[in-house]
């Protein structure tokens, strides 16, 4: 999952696949409201335009990112809602060409990075193709939320790997960003591909003794804190695999506290970006 063309690539594609869904939209559809509370389709795709921006700089100017970070951090609960509130207040016109623009030139520096080349971000430094993998999981969750809203049922794509690959590399984060100690012990993920029957997504030592087996569209829902892990066909082996799946983030920044199972959505709201 290291190669930084192969990343890239799907990054644009991802893209491109949410981009499709909105570019035909009405004034009124992107104000339609989305899964996440508060948050309407323009929301999403400002918030996605702002965190391209924000990756942007730290690819090309590291100084300007960690002051950047260091005034959105100082704010942790609302920083992500004033972005997204700034970028939805645009017309979507202007919205969807600010995205396209900003997601177009990270693609060109990412692809022109240096091997080795590590950059600042809200969690630990990345290289070039761990940014675009990031970048690549924050678009296919937002565009997730986008066709949710829009009624629009999209088939999942072996794309969805990098995904997979991250949220298992985020386990140590979930932890640490709740005040928790990590597990020592490697984990192993088993996942049932989206496109090829019968066909196993591994990551992690064959003989680890905590283990998730499941779908892989279900893990990736989790991770990115797009479905409750009732609400999934997960299946953990081992008591610290079943409670990282209670608290499993892929994105950098505070503990999200994910979405409420379906039956208690109603009454429950959670927070989820």
């Amino acid at each position: 999952m290291s190669d930084p063309v192969t990343v890239l690539d799907d990054l644009s594609a991802e893209s491109e696949e949410v981009d499709s869904l909105v570019r035909e939209l009405s004034a009124e559809r992107w104000a339609a409201p989305t899964p996440a509370a508060g948050w309407t389709v323009a929301h999403q795709i400002a918030h996605l335009a702002w965190t391209d921006r924000a990756a942007l700089l730290a690819a090309t100017d590291p100084e300007a990112f960690a002051a950047e970070a260091a005034a959105a951090l100082a704010s942790p609960g609302t920083f992500v809602d004033e972005g997204a509130e700034e970028g939805a207040a645009l017309p979507p016109a202007e919205l969807l060409a600010g995205w396209r623009d900003g997601r177009e030139r990270l693609l060109r520096v990412l692809r022109e990075a240096p091997p080795g080349a590590r950059f600042p971000w809200y969690g630990p430094a990345m290289s070039a193709a761990s940014l675009a993998t990031a970048r690549l999981m924050e678009t296919w969750a937002h565009g997730q939320d986008v066709a949710d809203a829009l009624g629009v049922v999209r088939a999942p794509t072996a794309r969805l790997r990098h995904v997979a690959w991250i949220g298992l590399r985020a386990r140590d984060y979930a932890y640490l960003v709740r005040g928790l100690t990590p597990p020592a012990e490697p984990f192993r993920l088993e996942l049932v591909s989206p496109e090829a029957e019968g066909e196993l997504w591994t990551y992690g030592p064959e003989d680890a003794t905590q283990l998730v087996r499941g779908p892989a569209l279900d893990f990736c829902l989790l991770v990115t804190q797009r479905v409750h892990v009732a609400d999934t066909a997960l299946v953990p082996l081992g008591a610290e695999a079943a409670h990282w799946l209670t608290i499993a983030q892929a994105f950098a920044g505070p503990a999200g506290q994910g979405r409420p199972p379906k039956d208690a959505a109603a009454d429950a709201p959670g927070e989820d970006r």
